[in-house]
C-alpha cells in the first residue's frame, strides 16, 4: 500500500497526452507512474542511490559487477538469463549503468507482456540468487583484468568474492535508496496496483546515501597539461573545468546553454573556426562525471595532424571565445531556443 499518493504538476507541452503521479510505497520506495494511452511500448527504470564510490577497500569494482550478476537469475526465476530472455522475445530491450554514485536499470517491452516482465525486472531487488557458479563465470566473462581485482586478491587477503558480493547487496540495496519509474498505457490506478503489487516485498533497511564531501581538485590539480600517447590514431584535446553540480540548477540548466554555444558548429562557432583552419574535425562540450558535490564541464576536440602542431593556438581560441560568451551574458533568445529544443526531445 502507497503511504503518499499524488498528482505531480509536471511542465509539458500541451501536447502532452500523458498523465503523471507520484507515490511513495510503505517500504520507503519512490516511485512515479506515467500513463501513456498512445504508446505502444511500456517501460520501467529503477535508480538505486548506490554506485562505485561505495566499493569497498580493496574491491574496487564490486558495485558494478553486482549490476551485472542481478540479470542472471532469481528465486523466483532461476532460469540464469530468463529475464533477457524474455525481453528480447517480446519486442523490448534491457540495459543498465553504474556511475559514482547511482546504479541504474531499466528496460522497455511490448504492451501485451509488460506484468511478467516487470514482475521478473522487481525479482531484482527481491531474490536474487548470485549462486557461486554464476559469481565466478561473470567475473572471468566481464573483463580479464576482473579477475586480479575481484578474485586472485581478494583470495590472497582470505575473502570470498561471492560473500562480499552478497554483503555489498544486503547492505546497500534498501528500498529507501531506490526510486522507479514506470511508463505504460494503462490508468495511473492500474499502474499503482500492479506496482505495489510487485515492489512491496523489496526490503527497507533504511541505509543513508553514501556522501562524499568536497572537492577532488585542489589548486596544484588546475592549470596543468597532460599528456599522453594514445592506443588509437589520432589526437584528442580536452579541456576540463571543475564547476558547481548542474543537476543543483536544473530549471536554468547553465551547462546546457554553454554546450550549446561552445559545441556549435554553424558560421561563426569555434567548431566551424578550427574546420575552417584544418585544424579539428570533431568538437563537444558538456558536463561530464558529477556527482551532488562536484562536477566538470568539458570540451573534447578532435584535432588533425596539423591541429595537433597547433594546440596552444587552438587553447587560446577557446578562452576568446569563452571570453566572448562572459562579456555578452546569457541572452534570453538563446535560452529559450535551447529550452524549446530539450522540451521537443520529451
Amino acid at each position: 500500500m502507497a503511504v503518499g499518493k499524488d498528482d505531480v504538476e509536471i511542465v509539458k507541452p500541451r501536447t502532452d497526452k500523458r498523465h503523471y503521479r507520484r507515490l511513495v510505497l510503505s517500504n520507503s520506495l519512490q516511485v512515479l507512474l506515467i500513463s501513456d494511452p498512445d504508446t505502444d511500448k511500456c517501460a520501467a527504470s529503477m535508480n538505486v542511490t548506490v554506485g562505485s564510490f561505495s566499493d569497498p577497500v580493496g574491491l574496487e569494482g564490486l558495485a558494478h559487477f553486482l549490476e551485472h550478476m542481478l540479470f542472471y537469475a532469481s528465486e523466483k526465476y532461476p532460469l540464469e538469463d530468463s529475464y533477457s530472455k524474455y525481453i528480447t522475445e517480446h519486442g523490448g530491450s534491457t540495459n543498465a549503468f553504474t556511475s559514482s554514485e547511482h546504479t541504474n536499470y531499466y528496460f522497455d517491452v511490448n504492451t501485451d507482456c509488460f506484468e511478467e516482465a516487470l514482475d521478473r525486472f522487481a525479482q531484482f531487488f527481491i531474490k536474487p540468487l548470485m549462486s557461486a557458479d554464476a559469481t565466478m563465470r561473470e567475473i572471468k566473462a566481464v573483463d580479464s583484468g576482473n579477475w586480479d581485482t575481484l578474485a586472485v586478491r581478494p583470495k590472497d587477503r582470505g575473502q570470498d568474492t561471492r560473500h562480499e558480493l552478497l554483503k555489498f547487496y544486503d547492505e546497500n540495496y534498501s528500498a529507501n535508496l531506490m526510486h522507479l519509474v514506470v511508463y505504460t498505457k494503462e490508468s495511473l490506478d492500474k499502474i499503482q496496483t500492479l506496482v505495489e503489487d510487485k515492489f512491496q516485498e523489496i526490503r527497507n533497511t533504511d541505509r543513508s546515501c553514501y556522501q562524499l564531501p568536497g572537492q577532488p581538485c585542489t589548486s596544484e590539480h588546475l592549470q596543468i597539461l597532460v599528456r599522453a600517447v594514445p592506443i588509437k590514431q589520432g589526437h584528442k584535446l580536452r579541456i576540463a573545468w571543475p564547476i558547481t553540480p548542474s543537476i543543483h540548477h536544473y530549471k536554468e540548466a547553465p551547462c546546457r546553454y554553454l554546450s550549446h554555444l561552445i559545441g556549435h558548429e554553424g558560421e561563426g562557432s569555434l567548431f566551424y573556426v578550427l574546420k575552417t583552419l584544418g585544424w579539428a574535425t570533431g568538437l563537444f562540450a558538456g558536463e561530464g562525471d558529477w556527482t551532488l558535490e562536484f562536477s566538470f564541464f568539458e570540451v573534447v576536440i578532435e584535432l588533425t595532424d596539423a591541429g595537433h602542431e597547433h594546440m596552444q593556438e587552438i587553447v587560446g581560441l577557446l578562452f576568446k571565445y569563452i571570453n566572448l560568451l562572459q562579456q555578452s551574458g546569457a541572452c534570453k533568445w538563446i535560452f529559450d531556443e535551447v529550452h524549446s529544443s530539450y522540451m521537443c526531445i520529451y
